[in-house]
């Protein structure tokens, strides 16, 4: 497969370009003409050689964000479709995303409709994103719809830092704590085993743990380093698997504090979703599938497709919302009213404004909680090895006294 850059004019006598994906150029011209494209040239495009370092890279949420508010913004001035992505490709920073935009103009160029433009490059807009701008480009109200659009992507761009930030500073305070431990172990504790030896004084039983405990770290530090790799490799393939990130999942919503801020956010994401997607005139159906698509929760996603199944059959959402016991009754309570007053993607966002601001709280209860957690930890980790090397020195004072 190759790409190939094609001219023509369309069926109107606007001239008109592109790019195409093809085994050979008779592909493309057979391409071109399913589109009533009068071919007059094509050529294969060179290869591009992409450097690291001179930009590219994966296209962030943020900068998506940023892009759909700007084009909501210029769709709703009058701008022709596509003079607003020219425009917002020429002014995107990254060249990954911009490229991508190119792509989308000139297959919008070349007849295609937004959303079936947007749905080939499903590496940066996701199925959500897709069936949205499909919604609004049917109903005539893209303009609405991006700026939805942008509001979903800003909020959850907000949630998933909140969360992100909250674990930042444990993490920092753990690592050095582990690298600490690991210095004083490897380098310091092994000139005082030397100094006692030598001595050949009976030694405290926690000082011949702490010696015993340095002896491990520094003959078996690689295999150490080596086991860990391989169970966090483990984690992750066990992870992957559908009965491995059900059972992990499970675990996690367990854990105290922890599991309440994991089950929080997915709630908030699950209405967040769900609601925008509703306003913005997807069906029941296809909603929900996308919806437990981007739940972020195994648990969750099971229970949402067992919503979807639930109401292809004619009964309800909060059922089996209801059943899976991650949904707090007040919130299966509240989408029960939405489903039985026609307002559920109204109830929905209010849900999930709600629960955007229980995770704030969820993220402060667990900053909170660790930091008394991990001083503890450090304490009594870096404490006690330091007392227990004290140990002798104290007893050959006691005995010269």
């Amino acid at each position: 497969m190759a790409t190939y850059t094609w001219k023509g004019t369309l069926p109107s006598g606007k001239i008109t370009s592109g790019e195409l994906v093809a085994e050979n150029q008779a592909a493309v011209v057979a391409a071109l003409r399913a589109r009533k494209i009068i071919v007059s040239s094509i050529r294969e495009k060179p290869r591009e050689i992409h450097l690291p370092l001179l930009g590219g890279g994966k296209v962030r949420s943020r900068d998506l964000a940023v892009f759909t508010r700007q084009f909501a913004t210029m769709i709703n001035s009058g701008l022709p479709l596509v003079s607003c992505l020219e425009i917002q490709s020429r002014q995107v920073e990254k060249e990954t995303f911009r490229k991508v935009l190119r792509e989308v103009m000139h297959d919008v160029e070349g007849g295609m409709t937004l959303a079936e433009a947007l749905r080939k490059q499903k590496r940066v807009f996701s199925d959500l994103y897709v069936n949205m701008v499909e919604a609004g480009e049917a109903g005539g109200a893209l303009d609405i719809i991006l700026v939805r659009l942008a509001n979903y992507l800003e909020k959850a761009e907000a949630l998933a830092r909140k969360i992100k930030g909250a674990m930042i500073y444990p993490a920092i305070v753990v690592t050095i704590a582990i690298a600490a431990t690991a210095i004083i172990l490897v380098a310091v504790i092994p000139t005082f085993a030397n100094m006692f030896i030598s001595m050949g004084a009976e030694l405290p039983l926690p000082t011949r743990i702490v010696i015993a405990l340095s002896n491990f770290v520094r003959h078996w530090f690689i295999a150490g380093i080596i086991g860990a790799v391989a169970l966090v490799v483990g984690l992750r393939f066990f992870y992957r698997s559908p009965r491995g990130r059900l059972t992990l999942d499970r675990i996690l919503l367990r854990v105290p504090v922890l599991g309440t801020l994991i089950q929080k956010s997915a709630i908030a994401r699950f209405s967040r979703t769900l609601g925008t997607l509703l306003s913005s005139g997807v069906s029941i159906l296809e909603a929900l599938e996308i919806t437990a698509r981007t739940a972020g929760n195994q648990v969750v996603q099971n229970a949402v497709m067992e919503a979807r199944a639930s109401i292809s059959e004619g009964a309800t959402i909060a059922g089996p919302l209801e059943n899976v016991g991650v949904f707090p009754p007040m919130v299966v309570q509240m989408i029960s009213i939405g489903e039985a007053t026609g307002g559920l993607d109204e109830m929905l966002n209010k849900i999930a404004d709600f629960y955007d601001t229980e995770v704030d709280q969820a993220v402060e209860n667990l900053t909170s909680a660790l930091e008394p957690i991990i001083i503890v930890f450090l304490g009594v980790i870096v404490g006690g090895m330091v007392i227990a090397m004290y140990l002798p020195i104290f007893k050959i004072v006691t005995l010269i006294h």
